[in-house]
């Protein structure tokens, strides 16, 4: 049993004194650089339609079937690949109790990844657009040819 023992100890021993290897310290520079890009300063277009522009219902139902471009300070177009439209139109709300009706707003809005706009939006804006509504495209999001998405400003056409 003493044999046992001291050979229980010289293991014991033998396992403390090994070299313990420690993991490697990472380097302070990381392996996966990210590349800044300085976004470029964007337009967004519908037909010759820039942002907050005020028209007459007749030109907003022109433009309202052109493609939505965007372009950045250099004239170079990029790719529209995703964005958000609201129809903001007029509407009647009608009291139940007193049959009274009073003028509101109505919204239709969804998201699109391709323009134009979808044929059946486009038929219902040029069937029902009328003086005081709007037409909103927001969130747009756009490509450059080397495939870096850019956010480009909101397009807000107000009919008169």
């Amino acid at each position: 049993m003493k044999k046992s023992k001291q050979f229980f100890l010289l293991i014991l021993t033998a396992v403390f004194l090994c070299n313990v290897q420690a993991q490697k310290k990472q380097s302070k520079k990381s392996t996966t650089e990210t590349i800044k890009i300085k976004p470029p300063k964007l337009k967004t277009y519908l037909s010759i339609l820039t942002d907050s522009s005020t028209v007459t219902v007749d030109q907003a139902k022109e433009s309202i079937s052109s493609s939505l471009k965007v372009t950045d300070d250099k004239n170079n177009s990029l790719t529209v690949t995703y964005y958000q439209f609201l129809y903001k139109r007029k509407a009647i709300n009608e009291d139940e109790n007193s049959g009274k009706l009073t003028p509101t707003t109505s919204i239709a809005s969804d998201y699109f990844t391709s323009t134009p706009l979808p044929e059946k939006w486009i038929r219902i804006i040029k069937e029902e657009l009328v003086a005081g509504e709007e037409l909103y495209f927001f969130d747009v999001i756009a490509k450059d040819a080397q495939g870096h998405p850019f956010y480009a400003p909101n397009l807000k056409i107000i009919t008169k």
